[in-house]
């Protein structure tokens, strides 16, 4: 994935590190083979880009004051002995004299939650690398979304970008109102699907994308490839490229490009916010993507 524009989008959340690791709880991950030491996890995350959907609330109303050993804030910088102001969900100063300290973190290194910017949070594969949830039931499937969820949060994640899934709706929506603990969510919800001319008109490309709005999308995901398996040809043409960027571009919503060979340049002609994977792009096609933006 690369971006072809800048977005406004920044994260605001904090990830605390032990300085050792060595007596840390720690937690298994799927399939036992690997464990992530938990040291400590405070999570405000914004997105200034995420749309909040109406009947979704920001759990954390107070003012919390952290004091950090060791901030590194994410544009380079390192702090010590300093004092995060927390307002809401924002991080709205620094501040070495704030008081009172509700979270003493002298011990600890503190820097900025990571952000995963392509995802699939509601899936889950088996041992054979195929979609587990394929045979299982709708119940075990949504333990097996929070899960998910609750992993990638305990991985240091405080923001992810799921590619597409109306099932992310849902886990979306209990982690904003505080009754599952995960990450930010921001989703394509259903992804428009590239299959040429049965994709639809252009007028119905765009009101596709409208509708993805109005059901609460945070942003568009739309495949412009094949499958690499299949070859990775093109399955929109430019004039349909055009209409997705562009209708998204007016409802405000960033455009996630599943492109291959000439679909990414289609896809950076088109004005798309990013391209997903990108690969078997000739040299002289990146000058052309590279005077597109």
């Amino acid at each position: 994935m690369f971006h072809l524009q800048k977005t406004s989008c920044s994260t605001m959340a904090i990830f605390a590190v032990c300085p050792t690791t060595a007596h840390a709880p720690r937690f298994d991950v799927q399939r036992g083979r690997h464990a992530i030491p938990l040291c400590l996890l405070i999570m405000f995350a914004v997105c200034g880009t995420a749309q909040i959907n109406p009947g979704t609330v920001e759990t954390q109303k107070k003012r919390v004051i952290i004091r950090a050993g060791t901030l590194l804030d994410g544009r380079g910088h390192v702090s010590r002995d300093t004092r995060i102001i927390v307002e809401g969900s924002k991080i709205a100063a620094l501040d070495p004299k704030a008081s009172p300290v509700d979270y003493d973190l002298r011990s600890f290194t503190v820097l900025p939650g990571w952000i995963d910017s392509h995802v699939h949070i509601t899936w889950s594969f088996g041992e054979n690398g195929k979609n587990a949830g394929a045979d299982g039931t709708t119940q075990f499937a949504a333990y097996q979304s929070a899960s998910n969820a609750w992993l990638t949060l305990m991985a240091g994640f405080t923001t992810v970008q799921s590619v597409g899934s109306p099932t992310d709706v849902p886990l979306r929506d209990a982690i904003a109102t505080g009754v599952l603990p995960g990450p930010r969510i921001l989703t394509a919800i259903e992804p428009l699907q590239g299959k040429g001319e049965k994709t639809g008109t252009l007028d119905e490309i765009r009101a596709f994308v409208r509708k993805q709005k109005d059901a609460g999308a945070d942003l568009i995901k739309i495949f412009a490839s094949a499958s690499i398996r299949q070859g990775g040809g093109m399955t929109l043409s430019q004039d349909q490229l055009n209409a997705a960027c562009d209708e998204a571009n007016k409802q405000g919503l960033r455009t996630l490009v599943h492109a291959y060979k000439d679909a990414v340049r289609a896809a950076a002609f088109a004005g798309c916010t990013e391209v997903e994977h990108g690969t078997m792009i000739a040299c002289a096609m990146r000058e052309s993507i590279r005077r597109a933006r």
